[in-house]
C-alpha cells in the first residue's frame, strides 16, 4: 500500500474522531522500523513499516504534532535512522512519557493501531470531561 494511499484512509479515520490530540508519539524501535537501533551501524540504510509514512503524513496535514519517544541506548544511530529516512524534520520533539495515552503495538504501527490510539485517547478525554464537569457540579 503506497504512501499516500495510507494517508488518505487515515484521513478518513481521522476524521470519524470530535476531539482529537495535539501530539502523537511514537516509539522507534519495533514501532515504526522492524528492528533494534543498538543492532545495526550507521552506515545501514534503514526501513520503516509500511503504514508509517502515510500515517505521519497524515497527522503532519490534519495539524497534529508527532514526537518520538525512544529508550534505545544508541540516540546517534537513531537520529541517523531518522535523517536517512527523511523524517527527522516531522517530530517536533523527543519526550518521556508523561500521562499520555499509549498503546502496543506487536508488530509496528499500522492503521489499525492508529485508530485503537485516537479510540483510547478519545474514551480517556470523555472520561477526564465527566469527572471534570461533575467535580464543577459539586461545587455549585
Amino acid at each position: 500500500m503506497g504512501d499516500e494511499r495510507v494517508k488518505t484512509e487515515v484521513l478518513q479515520t481521522i476524521n470519524l474522531f470530535q476531539v482529537l490530540p495535539k501530539l502523537v508519539v511514537f516509539d522507534l524501535d519495533y514501532t515504526i522500523w522492524p528492528f533494534y537501533c543498538e543492532c545495526h551501524s550507521k552506515r545501514e540504510m534503514p526501513s520503516l513499516y509500511p503504514h508509517v509514512k502515510g500515517i505521519l503524513y497524515a497527522l503532519k496535514d490534519k495539524g497534529i504534532d508527532v514526537a518520538i519517544a525512544s529508550r534505545s541506548p544508541t540516540p546517534d544511530i537513531a537520529k541517523t535512522f531518522l535523517d536517512k529516512l527523511g523524517i527527522q524534520s516531522m517530530f517536533v520533539a523527543q519526550i518521556n512519557n508523561m500521562g499520555a495515552t499509549s498503546i502496543l503495538v506487536e508488530n509496528g504501527v499500522n492503521q489499525q493501531a492508529f485508530r485503537q490510539g485516537l479510540v483510547e485517547f478519545s474514551q480517556k478525554s470523555k472520561a477526564s470531561e465527566k469527572a471534570g464537569s461533575s467535580g464543577k457540579n459539586k461545587k455549585k
